[in-house]
């Protein structure tokens, strides 16, 4: 409830590796073959949140690799998620953030900052969830809070999100269920 990041529950594996289904070759050319891709506006906030990896990076590569957590596939659908978490706290907060790349829009559009090759390949921002979830209650919805970093260059918290638009699309909800 303080703010300090606890641990990371799941994250996509492309994300965590470094490795995408299509690897980056210079400025915006991409390859139809798997590989290396940094991406340091796909989810700056929590980039920054869970600080350097292996004391040396912020942004996971197939060197540094992030790997405290359950990792997977982008889910393309619904999908169940299952962690044993140990609620300590009488209340905890609960964070997601998710991005589509090349998700453009009339306000986030290609030349928004020419000069940044990572927010070329985001677009929209990512767009950070929030709940408390507290152990007396059973059920809770996350809602969006804000945007990350468009540049991928702080871990700011962005809270005007009336900009992005099929960016909340992405979720129809949220919900997470708490299990005796």
């Amino acid at each position: 409830m303080n703010g300090k990041y606890i641990r990371t529950l799941f994250i996509t594996k492309s994300y965590a590796s470094g490795i995408f289904g299509h690897q980056i070759v210079g400025d915006s050319i991409w390859m139809s073959k798997a590989g290396k891709s940094i991406q340091p506006a796909a989810l700056p906030y929590w980039t920054y949140k869970k600080g350097l990896i292996n004391g040396k990076i912020l942004v996971p590569t197939p060197e540094n690799q992030f790997v405290d957590a359950v990792t997977g596939a982008t889910p393309e659908s619904d999908f169940e998620f299952k962690s044993m978490i140990s609620l300590k706290d009488s209340t905890t907060r609960i964070l997601l953030e998710v991005n589509q790349t090349w998700d453009w829009n009339r306000f986030w559009t290609n030349n928004k900052f020419p000069d940044s090759p990572a927010y070329k390949h985001s677009s929209q921002p990512s767009l950070i969830y929030a709940v408390t979830v507290n152990i007396s209650d059973k059920t809770f919805y996350l809602n969006p809070i804000g945007h990350g970093c468009p540049k991928g260059e702080s871990g700011k918290l962005f809270t005007d999100i009336s900009t992005l638009t099929t960016a909340k699309e992405i979720f129809k909800e949220i919900k997470i269920m708490i299990n005796d």
